[in-house]
């Protein structure tokens, strides 16, 4: 997969992942357990490491094809 490619989807996942934590904050997702737990647990931390990815990633590929 091209660099332009991985970038765009993470890039859209990242996006779209996010719809559900602005549900979190504005909307009535806080009260459904269920889903809040998602958020917390799933959503949020992929969104997390996705935008880390976003941000540095080509230094992690860099570390790690120097190894």
């Amino acid at each position: 997969m091209k660099a332009s490619t991985e970038r765009k989807v993470i890039r859209w996942g990242h996006i779209i992942l996010s719809i559900p934590v602005i549900g979190y904050i504005y909307g009535p997702v806080a009260q459904l357990h269920y889903a809040a737990l998602a958020v917390r647990w799933v959503f949020f931390p992929i969104i997390v490491i996705s935008g880390f990815w976003l941000w540095k990633g080509y230094w992690v590929k860099k570390q790690f094809k120097s190894v």
